[in-house]
């Protein structure tokens, strides 16, 4: 074990002695003021178990902190920070996020780039970044499963797992419907009913409209402009699911599931210049209402999606047979001024080399999963799951570069087929050694290949082939132990595995690159404990991880490309708190808190920068001609980890009779330090950010009803998601300030 793993395991074992103590001699409280927080069940190691006896760290959060969140139409990015080491960021607007979980990520912003952290919905991978947008409806619970997770979720998992449920039907007409409308004409109406068809039939249906107006001005006169004052920020998002449950006998139950998004709306809006040379604070130029754009047809995006699932499972008394079968379809298409500004415009763009306006003719997708679990039943002392997954899937992708012809017509296009495939076998065993221990191993094997094609179909010829494949072992094996009933102590070690990658952006480049499947080990120890009567949750885990050949996306530089590359090693620890408690007088709290360090291990690692605009930090060499600055980036943390993450929810409810409350809720995140490159320079190392909400109405439980105001972004803070590195300061932020009323009604 490494210093620095004992270190952290000596801080969580000494936090855990002093938490221990009270939890093991508890004073009693009046019954009028326990009132004990809920227990938390998950799916984290695919059955339904205590969040208490999962033996690594994982957060759930509930039905309601989703609502919150989502008020004034925020979408699936609000989860950033809202859990322990997540973080999520995207320069794609509504759609293709990317995820990470203790640093661990990929900031490549093309639809085929693969991540380290997978998102599972209703037990059906979303494997490609296109997918992983899905609007967050009628969500029961999402789970943030952090560290290796390779043996039951397999490939591309070496981060952590997002895994979101949704409600299922039951056996009562049960619903809900709400209505919210905002500043900017921001509309979010949302339904979900249950209908129980006969004793062994029932159906949910649910739906969700999110909408805003155009809220910025396009201050140049584009061709494509709207001459009506406001020309991006809006969007519509029509969603709907449908669920049909199936149970004709005891031992067999069976789930279809159909969905389909309808999504058009105005991409990342990108603002040139917005940072000054030695400083990474906004400047004058930025102006959240107005841009300056002469590309990007007011950077629309447009996606549709489909997709059929179906889950069937027999259980034949020791065991319980699970097939899930998924499919995904998808089509897109979408524009944007990257340089965020007006060549030649120094005052209002500052200085742009170059001209940048790219766009999506089209993307489709196809893709396939199909697993097979065999599960033990019962509580016996030794319970075990084996299974078998594949995955294919296949991507076309035509896009185009408007830099010539005034930006009428394109000057290249490009088309990408990548096909992919991966299949795997796994297992896991748990043995309750005494009524105190459980030990849990568990091994998957994967095979993976991929095969890329792109043409050039416009500008100079180009027909580039590639292929990659590997395949690995994943493995772990924890302990837990209770020490009572409300204390339990937890250690683990895990392997993980991202398969290997493919790079072809060849719009900007004649070069396709790829980089090697990376391996992560990782350790981590904690603990978890209900304490004071209930009325209290506590979790902490120290954790250490290093990773192999660890995979980084060189992004822009002066030469605006996008390439693979391999570092030698990768190193990441920290420590992790969450909890929640009752306070009395109906207040409660629940929060988290985070420390991620994370570092980069090769002394021979270079790459492009953005050269003369900004002021890098790191050692430098110049090389050829024209000549290039690169940076050595060895020593420097991964892209998008704040090294410091921080959330904390206070709620209170009053009640006022005749089963009537009053509510109130404040939300707020804080992410500290951390680097938007894989380079460090000034300019593009942020500080503190922060943001946060308030929501506060009135409920009549007896008849599920509920009247509510809210604000995001209390503060209006402008807050630096992320920045386009090539040759210039240009730059994106969150959302500004949103408010409104909602109203909701249940039964």
């Amino acid at each position: 074990m490494s210093p620095r793993l004992s270190a952290l395991a000596a801080s969580a074992s000494g936090l855990a002695l002093l938490i221990a103590a009270p939890a093991m001699a508890q004073t009693a409280v009046p019954a009028e003021q326990a009132v004990a927080i809920d227990e938390i069940v998950v799916t984290a190691q695919r059955r339904s178990e205590n969040i208490r006896e999962v033996p690594f760290a994982v957060t759930a959060m509930n039905t309601e902190a989703l609502n919150t969140l989502s008020s004034g139409g925020g979408d699936i990015l609000q989860l950033s920070g809202r859990v322990p080491s997540l973080q999520v960021e995207s320069s794609n607007g509504r759609y293709a996020p990317r995820f990470y979980i203790r640093g661990l990520g990929n900031v490549d912003f093309d639809f085929n780039a693969s991540q380290p952290v997978s998102v599972v919905l209703d037990d059906v991978v979303l494997e490609n970044v296109y997918l992983k947008g899905f609007p967050l409806f009628d969500v029961k619970q999402v789970e943030v499963l952090r560290g290796p997770q390779g043996t039951l979720f397999g490939r591309n998992t070496p981060a952590g797992v997002v895994k979101i449920d949704t409600v299922k039907p039951g056996d009562d007409f049960t619903g809900f419907g709400s209505l919210a409308y905002g500043n900017y004409g921001s509309t979010r109406a949302e339904v979900g009913v249950t209908l129980p068809a006969s004793d062994t039939l029932s159906v949910r249906v649910a739906g969700l409209w999110n909408h805003r107006d155009d809220w910025v001005n396009n201050a140049y006169d584009a061709p494509f402009a709207k001459k009506d004052g406001k020309d991006l920020g809006n969007f519509d998002d029509i969603v709907g699911r449908v669920h049909v449950a199936w149970t004709p006998t005891d031992r067999l139950s069976t789930l279809l599931t159909l969905q389909a998004r309808d999504y058009e709306g105005t991409g990342t809006m990108n603002r040139a210049n917005i940072l000054s040379k030695g400083s990474n604070e906004l400047n004058d130029r930025f102006d959240r209402d107005t841009v300056y754009y002469d590309g990007g047809r007011n950077n629309y995006q447009k996606q549709q999606t489909t997709s059929q699932s179906l889950q069937v499972a027999y259980d034949f008394g020791p065991a319980t047979l699970t097939g899930v079968v998924g499919s995904y379809q998808g089509s897109s298409a979408g524009n944007g001024d990257i340089d965020g500004g007006v060549l030649g415009d120094p005052v209002n763009s500052g200085t742009i080399p170059f001209p940048s306006e790219t766009g999506t003719l089209s993307s489709d997708l196809i893709q396939n999963t199909y697993e097979l679990r065999l599960s033990s039943n019962g509580d016996g002392p030794f319970g075990w799951q084996v299974g078998a997954f594949y995955w294919d899937e296949r991507f076309n992708l035509v896009s185009a570069n408007f830099n010539g012809f005034g930006g009428i017509m394109p000057t290249i296009i490009t088309d990408i087929v990548q096909k992919s495939d991966s299949w795997s076998i796994f297992g896991q065993g748990r043995y309750q050694v005494t009524d105190a221990l459980k030990l849990t191993a568990g091994v998957r094997y994967t095979d993976d290949s991929r095969d890329f094609r792109g043409q050039r179909i416009l500008g100079a010829p180009l027909d580039v082939t590639e292929s990659v494949g590997d395949e690995q072992v994943s493995w772990d094996v924890s302990a837990l132990y209770e020490v009572n009933d409300s204390f339990n102590l937890f250690a683990r070690v895990a392997s993980g595995y991202r398969g290997p990658s493919i790079q072809g952006r060849l719009a900007m480049s004649n070069v396709v690159t790829t980089a090697d499947s990376e391996t992560v080990m990782s350790y981590e120890t904690g603990f978890k404990a209900r304490l004071w009567d209930g009325r209290a949750r506590l979790n902490a885990t120290a954790y250490f991880y290093e990773v192999s050949d660890l995979q980084l996306t060189a992004i822009g530089g002066a030469g605006n490309f996008n390439q693979l590359i391999n570092a030698d090693k990768g190193e990441g620890y920290g420590v992790e708190i969450d909890g929640d408690v009752y306070l009395g007088a109906g207040f409660s709290l629940a929060g988290g808190f985070a420390w991620n360090h994370t570092e980069i291990k090769d002394a021979d690692l270079f790459v492009g920068t953005c050269g003369a605009p900004c002021t890098i930090t790191d050692p430098t060499v110049t090389v050829g001609a024209p000549s290039k600055v690169l940076a050595n980036i060895n020593g420097n943390p991964f892209p998008q980890a704040p090294e410091y993450t921080a959330n904390l929810t206070l709620n209170y409810v009053r009640p006022i009779g005749d089963d009537q409350e009053l509510f109130a809720s404040t939300d707020w995140v804080l992410r500290q330090d951390f680097n938007l490159f894989l380079y460090e320079a000034v300019e593009f190392r942020q500080d503190t950010q922060f943001e946060g909400g308030l929501r506060a109405g009135w409920r009549d439980l007896g008849r599920g009803l509920e009247a509510a105001a809210y604000v995001r972004n209390i503060t209006d803070e402008a807050n630096i998601l992320g920045a386009i590195d090539f040759n210039n300061l240009t730059a994106f932020v969150n959302e500004p300030r949103m408010y409104g009323v909602e109203l909701s009604k249940r039964f």
